[in-house]
């Protein structure tokens, strides 16, 4: 009797099929596919681009605005009063309503001038300006 009952339980453990490979290749697709869908960025939208292989308008230029290491702010080549920033902007945008505002500020110059420098920009209309960075 108990031979048949430790020969009934060997049968048995034969007949099971082992999930372990099987569940050792889902988790590793899962793994795969997480990996590759986070690598994918779509934009959500088709956006058909214009052919043009030039600028739409050449005589576009932008503002420049320089601002030296001890914050001297320089605009046209010329030496700028802080307050007239803005009135400057004002006439260089006046001659080109579609310039964007270009900030060059030296790594050395303060945060303060700079922001004065765009608050004149804002306060002259222009939302549209840019910081320049020069290289290393």
């Amino acid at each position: 009797m108990r031979r048949v009952i430790v020969a009934d339980a060997e049968h048995e453990a034969d007949d099971e099929i082992n999930l372990t490979p099987m569940l050792d290749v889902v988790f590793i697709m899962l793994i795969f596919f997480i990996m590759v869908a986070s690598f994918v960025k779509e934009a959500g939208i088709d956006v058909n681009r214009s052919d043009v292989s030039k600028p739409l308008s050449p005589e576009i230029q932008n503002i420049l605005i320089a601002i030296s290491e001890n914050n001297q702010i320089w605009m046209d080549r010329r030496l700028i009063d802080p307050r007239a920033v803005r009135a400057n902007i004002e006439r260089l945008h006046a001659e080109n309503p579609h310039a964007t505002v270009v900030i060059q500020a030296d790594k050395l110059s303060s945060n303060n001038s700079l922001v004065q420098v765009m608050n004149a920009s804002r306060e002259a209309g222009i939302y549209n300006f840019a910081l320049a960075a020069g290289e290393e």
